[in-house]
């Protein structure tokens, strides 16, 4: 017999848990379904505890750089603080009871176990099916994409929740993929004493960022020690029970005792079910309008939307989710300014699009970089002040379509250039504004000065 509710929300990532819980203390009678913990990646294996190891990882830098600004000093690594933090206050050690519990304070009822579409406003759960008076929607995130080299299937390989989830730190470490995920774990392993070797199959890190933005993270790796290899990639994984092999076609296989697979994430629509709402299976993302719909009673939120795998995307569409269920007015979907950070240090944020994008959109496009030591705040700094601003100009009309800013504080610095991306301020405003001294975002007076 099935079962009538108001809404169905299937995964309760940080997307889905906030429009379950809203729509829940609105009065409408909502079923989450989750298989495996509420919150999702995010706080139990992705931003929360990574951001954790960061922190160990760059106290730890910091104090290696003392004797250059302050005296001698000296730091002994230890895993075990980092391990142990992140079990008592990022993952509570993995158990969702709180987030459980929050939501069905909220008025929510949680369903424990995988969702999948059986039709229009249907979802089956085991043998359990539920029927969603305004609709279903879909926030199941997405997993590891683990690429086809041969003699990797059936090694035990790493993904990013066992390099989270490390007791002990491993000797040495070959990370497959240079984009943000495999570039932060790489820094901070190194950081505590491991030998890294990073394997990008694209020319440059961070492909998708601004050349510049993979070229620092390169030099930022390599002062760590970390062995950087791009433009080739791995033909074959070997494992004999104590250390990865893994060859790249020329030379002796590369050797490590651990090999984690950073290649990015997918989202399995197949496994939704998702051809049963006249959607394709096959499709890469499920295609949504401006108020997050996929279809008539179906909605999409976070990584499977194909806007980004990032927290802070998928809670902006769950606020525009919420106001639709909700029949509350509000603006549609705007990604002209989709903010991103790669949390390495020096951090590398970026907002909009990077010159090539804007190039290819057939934008008249003007650009200036300008180093972060442009600023007096980037030159007192020293060493590990290492940074720049580029900017991305449409220069018909006069906004700012896109910027990167690099450095100690790139990700906070990032917050003025998101604000003129997305309001499209005028350049020439920007041009005559009181930028605060000594400061790192004072970058940003020069970088204007110089967009040619």
């Amino acid at each position: 017999m099935n079962e009538q509710v108001d809404v169905v929300v299937v995964g309760l990532g940080p997307g889905g848990e906030h429009v379950a819980g809203t729509v829940a203390e609105a009065g409408l009678e909502v079923v989450g379904v989750e298989a495996e913990l509420v919150g999702g990646e995010c706080p139990y294996w992705g931003c929360v505890p990574s951001k954790m190891m960061i922190r160990a990882a760059n106290a730890l830098a910091e104090a290696r750089r003392a004797p250059a600004l302050a005296g001698q000093a000296s730091v002994v690594p230890d895993w075990t603080k980092v391990a142990d933090r992140i079990r008592g206050e990022a993952t509570d050690d993995w158990n969702d009871q709180v987030a459980a519990d929050r939501l069905e304070g909220k008025g929510g009822r949680l369903v424990r176990g995988t969702g999948r579409l059986a039709g229009p406003r249907r979802v089956t759960v085991g043998d359990r099916t539920f029927e969603a008076r305004r609709g279903v929607v879909l926030a199941t995130g997405g997993r590891p994409r683990i690429p086809a080299v041969d003699g990797l299937v059936g090694t035990p390989y790493w993904t990013n929740r066992d390099a989270m989830a490390a007791k002990e730190l491993p000797a040495s470490m070959i990370v497959l993929g240079g984009g943000a995920i495999g570039v932060e774990l790489a820094q901070v392993y190194a950081r505590f004493s491991c030998h890294v070797t990073v394997v990008e199959g694209q020319e440059r890190l961070l492909s998708q960022e601004e050349p510049e933005a993979g070229e620092l993270a390169a030099a930022a790796l390599r002062a760590d020690g970390v062995t950087v290899l791009t433009g080739v990639r791995a033909r074959r994984v070997t494992y004999d029970g104590r250390e990865f092999g893994v060859d790249i076609g020329s030379g002796e296989p590369l050797r490590a005792e651990r090999l984690l697979v950073a290649a990015g994430r997918y989202a399995d629509l197949g496994a939704l079910g998702v051809d049963t709402a006249g959607l394709d299976p096959a499709a890469r993302a499920v295609p949504t309008d401006g108020r997050m719909r996929a279809a008539d009673g179906l909605w999409a939120v976070g990584d499977i939307t194909g806007r980004g795998a990032f927290t802070h995307v998928s809670m902006y569409q769950a606020q525009i989710v919420v106001r639709d269920i909700l029949r509350r007015p509000g603006p549609e979907a705007d990604y002209r300014a989709l903010p991103r950070v790669t949390f390495t240090d020096p951090e590398i944020a970026a907002v909009g699009l990077t010159e090539r994008q804007a190039r290819e959109r057939g934008l008249r496009v003007r650009t200036s970089l300008v180093p972060l030591s442009a600023s007096t705040r980037g030159w007192i700094h020293g060493p590990g002040g290492e940074g720049f601003v580029k900017l991305v100009e449409d220069a018909d009309r006069g906004v700012l379509v896109g910027a990167t800013s690099a450095g100690p504080a790139g990700g906070e610095l990032l917050y003025g250039l998101n604000v003129a991306v997305h309001a499209e301020v005028p350049v020439t405003t920007l041009q005559h504004m009181i930028y605060t001294y000594p400061t790192f975002h004072r970058a940003v007076e020069p970088a204007l000065a110089a967009l040619r």
